[in-house]
């Protein structure tokens, strides 16, 4: 740690090894691309052979196998090598081995195929990324964080300590303790009621005390005041997390071992109030060492049904009484509920007189009423309204220009006006009278004839309403 660690971020862009460490990256991105363009790879077990396509390429690469001819010599070996119920064909391994040539993983001699240097370094870092998730997701919530945790321990040594930037990997490390604490509060109690969970809480303090040690030794790499300085908020957050974390596994530990063997604890006859009193009073608030446990890991405990009748579903919730019932009081009330009649007031019913009312109307006003009766039918089977919007405007005019100016020119416009002039005609809604002699009506464009021609000059006029007289 006596020299800067080498950073894409603090070099020079205009380096030449920048530009080419860029090249890499889309070197990389190029066969992703390429295998992601295919439909075939969009799946889990598409992807899966084609890790162990580029294992037999490596293999052979790294001198642990017979050279590679062709193609088919990737395809046979596979075959020979991995359990695969669906093998890629021959076509697929020539797919995969195309887009590695195009993207200069490998080169295509006349005799064998070869990986550059490129490559080996991409399959490389591809295999190991799998085998990192692998690793990774064989872990619970809580496992892989602490993983994830260990794992950066691992990679600063690999990568910090021989002069090259892991990427800030003791914060990563502190990071990963912290939502593991988190997740370890969360879930304690469901682990404290699992009978099987002692395993799993061994791994996580050994886990947690492996990172102790891999972080301090990581601070101990600063040997200088200076670099020292830097790190001094991540020293202190780092020994104070790796502290609560190891303590709260242990203390979990202890109180899982309490616990188990509680129903074994031998009972003495009497009861002394003083140490009840202060046993209840340490529960608010135990220490993490302590093997009192509070309220929570109780209720926790009584779900896992040890003795008949325990594990009632449901929640626990204390109930606290008001004050002690006599029996002579607890008595009263059982047969006052078991008794207990309402009292009920009777029913008066109220019997309403009906009034019948008779009314009376004219033999005009009932024909008047069936006119409008029929005239309203009639209008939701005519379109009537043009017209009588028409007349209403014009009062009276030629019959031949209220069919046009009122509709169109149209033939069919003119026989659905001619109908509804007819039911206004038939509803005494208008009247129709002889056009006065001499009397010119405007020329129209139609492609239509009347067949009577004087019926075009005939006047439409409004009817006017009749006065009842007494």
């Amino acid at each position: 740690m006596d020299q800067s660690l080498t950073s894409i971020f603090t070099a020079n862009e205009s380096e030449p090894e920048v530009s080419q460490s860029m090249r890499d990256i889309a070197s990389l991105a190029g066969v992703l691309k390429d295998l992601g363009s295919q439909d075939a790879f969009q799946s889990p077990g598409e992807i899966l052979r084609f890790l162990r396509i580029i294992q037999l390429i490596n293999e052979e690469a790294l001198g642990l196998d017979d050279p590679i001819e062709n193609e088919e010599t990737v395809f046979y070996r596979y075959q020979n090598r991995f359990t695969d119920e669906h093998p890629p064909s021959k076509k697929r391994v020539e797919q995969v081995i195309r887009i590695l040539i195009n993207n200069n993983w490998m080169s295509k001699q006349s005799k064998q195929l070869k990986m550059r240097d490129l490559g080996k370094r991409m399959m490389d870092m591809l295999i190991r990324l799998a085998n990192d998730s692998l690793a990774y997701y064989k872990h619970d919530d809580i496992g892989r964080s602490l993983f994830q945790a260990r794992r950066d321990a691992e990679l600063s040594e690999a990568y910090d300590d021989k002069g090259i930037s892991g990427g800030n990997k003791i914060a990563s490390i502190i990071r990963n303790v912290e939502n593991a604490i988190q997740l370890m509060k969360e879930r304690e109690l469901e682990m404290l009621a699992d009978r099987n969970a002692l395993p799993q809480l061994e791994l996580i303090h050994g886990l947690m005390e492996d990172l102790d040690v891999k972080l301090k030794d990581r601070f101990r790499q600063f040997q200088t005041v200076e670099e020292s300085l830097v790190l001094t908020n991540l020293m202190q957050k780092g020994t104070a997390v790796l502290a609560e974390g190891t303590n709260l596994s242990l203390g979990m530990i202890n109180k899982f071992l309490k616990f188990t063997h509680m129903q074994e604890t031998p009972l003495s006859s009497n009861i002394q109030p003083e140490k009840v009193r202060d046993f209840i009073t340490k529960m608010f608030a135990p220490p993490l060492h302590s093997d009192v446990p509070n309220a929570h890991h109780l209720l926790s405990f009584m779900e896992q049904n040890q003795y008949e009748d325990e594990a009632i579903d449901g929640l626990w919730i204390p109930v606290k009484f008001a004050a002690p019932l006599s029996p002579i009081a607890i008595d009263e009330g059982i047969h006052y509920l078991e008794t207990y009649e309402p009292i009920e007031a009777p029913m008066e019913e109220v019997e309403e007189e009906v009034v019948y009312s008779s009314e009376e109307i004219s033999e005009d006003d009932v024909e008047e009423l069936l006119n409008n009766a029929n005239w309203l039918m009639m209008k939701e089977m005519i379109e009537t309204e043009k017209i009588e919007k028409y007349i209403e405007e014009q009062e009276e005019a030629p019959m031949e220009q209220v069919v046009i100016e009122a509709t169109s020119t149209k033939w069919s416009d003119a026989i659905n006006a001619m109908t509804a002039i007819s039911a206004l005609v038939g509803n005494k809604k208008v009247a129709i009278t002889k056009g006065e002699q001499g009397t010119k009506s405007p020329l129209y464009d139609r492609n239509w004839e009347w067949m009577n021609d004087a019926d075009r000059s005939k006047v439409v006029s409004k009817r006017k309403n009749r006065k009842k007289t007494e």
